[in-house]
């Protein structure tokens, strides 16, 4: 099937509550408060398909007003394909603030990352693997693909990422520019004429803080964020909209993800917040024409950790990340 495409494509893993993983949006978002935040995230997508693709990220930030700046670190490990390729990367992210006029902020950001790619060969089935009668088979003489076996199943690299974000009390704007100096992630050097790296992947964010009921100690009783994230990567463009709601301690979000080819799923989550804790859960449920293999959707949890009440006297915020925090 693979050899019949003239065509493959994938993507960057991306968490639908991108709210729960800023790092992984943009790193311009290292530093939206003066308290530790630790978020922990995972994705577990098409479950029906057995692990067809889990997801698992870890992440720490900080803003230090003495430097006016903020520093984070985010930990991912993507396992496709029921651990035939696994990716690793660990990331060290900076961000600086600058005051424009009035409530009117700026924040540049830069991450860099180390990634490391793991193949297993093993699992992979060629076609001079099949049996006729029997379907599949890993006896008998070698096969003839093991003549392309990469001499190394492990891959490490480089990359590096850059972030813009605009904002004041109500509204927010971004762009990332990710893997900028497009790494060679590739295992087999049979096309190095043609193949150009990891392909770029450019993010536009924006999105709206509306309070509809003030009061309680974070400020906020009611609250509406509508936001769009657009993203690009080599020739696959995917447009995310929607808005999340809360009230109290709670929080509800309705989204809709459209790739340009197709519309994608439709995600509904829900959250709750007590104390230092924020946890929340998604459900994607596929429209596509995936829809009909029966994939299971996708399911995320995210977890968010923020010290801010050992902050108290320093978490007056005058900008609308309230759902990144």
């Amino acid at each position: 099937m693979i050899c019949s495409q003239s065509k493959l494509s994938a993507q960057d893993p991306v968490f639908s509550q991108f709210y729960n993983a800023p790092l992984q949006l943009n790193p311009a978002f290292a530093g939206t408060s003066i308290a530790p935040i630790f978020a922990i995230n995972y994705r577990n997508e098409w479950p029906l398909w057995p692990r067809a693709y889990t997801t698992y990220a870890a992440s720490y930030d900080q803003f230090f007003p003495t430097v006016n700046s903020g520093f984070g670190m985010n930990i991912m490990t993507d396992n496709a394909g029921d651990g035939i390729f696994k990716t690793t990367s660990i990331s060290g992210i900076y961000s600086y603030k600058i005051y424009i006029k009035n409530d009117l902020q700026i924040k540049f950001g830069i991450e860099a990352t180390t990634t490391q790619s793991r193949l297993d060969w093993d699992k992979l089935i060629f076609f001079d693997q099949l049996d006729l009668r029997e379907g599949t088979g890993r006896g008998g003489p070698p096969p003839v693909s093991e003549d392309i076996r990469p001499a190394s199943l492990s891959k490490t690299y480089v990359d590096f990422s850059v972030g813009m974000l605009l904002f004041n009390a109500k509204y927010y704007g971004g762009i990332t520019l990710k893997h900028i100096n497009t790494p060679d992630n590739s295992f087999l050097n049979e096309n190095e004429n043609v193949y150009a790296g990891l392909p770029m992947r450019i993010s536009l964010q924006m999105g709206s803080q509306i309070n509809l009921i003030s009061g309680n100690k974070r400020g906020v009783t009611a609250f509406l964020s509508p936001n769009l994230l657009l993203t690009k990567q080599s020739d696959l463009v995917q447009l995310n909209l929607g808005s999340l709601v809360g009230y109290k301690t709670v929080q509800l979000g309705v989204w809709y993800r459209h790739t340009f080819n197709n519309p994608d799923a439709l995600i509904g989550s829900i959250g709750v917040r007590k104390d230092l804790f924020r946890i929340s859960y998604s459900y994607d449920y596929t429209i596509s024409a995936l829809a009909v293999q029966n994939t299971g959707g996708s399911h995320e949890i995210g977890v968010l950790i923020n010290l801010e009440q050992l902050y108290p006297e320093k978490n007056n915020y005058n900008d609308c990340f309230a759902i990144f925090r």
